[in-house]
């Protein structure tokens, strides 16, 4: 069955060389795509990145596998995401990949969709969100990126215990998506369709506009799902859209 005309979003994958069942579903998952018109990966493709010179059996293989799917067609786009917001153009390069701002406005089949990772979305998180301008910050991240890799694992992993912890004592709202930031942001942007992932709870949500947008009085946000326990991929085609999951 040709993919032509099809159109694939996911993220949060979180690839690890310590969970090779989502590695192997992702490859998998590539075959399948072969031949779709495009890939967007919506940021937290991988656990942990800690620059482009850190290289491993594991980043080579997804490396070699998107590369060929560009390869054969598809145009694959990797936007960051809290976990990997330190992937470069190098590792990009090697994936046949396009590195994607956020958030960004991409025309999919005549229809304007708004994408982003979705953490940004989470103000009422005020310790993360200062957090985040912090390490997204020119200055911070050239820093880091001149240590060894050694120091660079022990505070990426210090990182993430430190997070573990932090959120097993927030409220489970606090860590979802502000609803006036995402209505503030389709206002601003001026599109009815938003598709994120980040909060790992996969839905497709109707949002009833304040003001009108495009003559619209609704919105459509889709929340792409974390592959921890399975795979979650968004088909969009010129017919419309379907947010599926599937088995390791």
């Amino acid at each position: 069955m040709s993919n032509a005309g099809k159109t694939l979003f996911i993220s949060d994958l979180h690839l690890d060389a310590d969970h090779p069942a989502i590695t192997r579903c992702f490859l998998n998952f590539l075959q399948k795509a072969s031949g779709c018109d495009a890939l967007y990966i919506l940021g937290d493709f991988f656990e942990v990145w800690v620059g482009d010179d850190d290289s491993s059996s594991l980043t080579e293989t997804v490396a070699n596998a998107l590369f060929t799917l560009a390869a054969n067609g598809t145009r694959i786009f990797l936007m960051h995401g809290n976990r990997d917001f330190l992937l470069g153009p190098d590792y990009a390069s090697r994936c046949g990949a396009t590195l994607l701002a956020e958030p960004a406005i991409v025309d999919c089949y005549g229809q304007k969709v708004l994408l982003l990772h979705g953490d940004s979305l989470c103000t009422r998180d005020i310790e993360y969100m200062k957090f985040r301008k912090m390490v997204r910050s020119e200055r911070w991240q050239n820093d880091f990126l001149e240590r060894s890799l050694v120091e660079r694992h022990m505070i990426a992993q210090q990182a993430r215990q430190q997070s573990r912890e932090k959120s097993g004592m927030k409220a489970s709202d606090i860590m979802d998506v502000t609803p006036q930031e995402v209505l503030d942001l389709l206002q601003e942007k001026q599109v009815n369709l938003m598709i994120h992932g980040h909060t790992h709870r996969p839905a497709v949500h109707t949002i009833r506009l304040q003001e009108p947008i495009n003559g619209r009085d609704e919105a459509v946000r889709i929340v792409l799902g974390s592959w921890d326990t399975k795979g979650w991929a968004l088909e969009f085609t010129a017919n419309g859209y379907d947010l599926k999951y599937f088995p390791h």
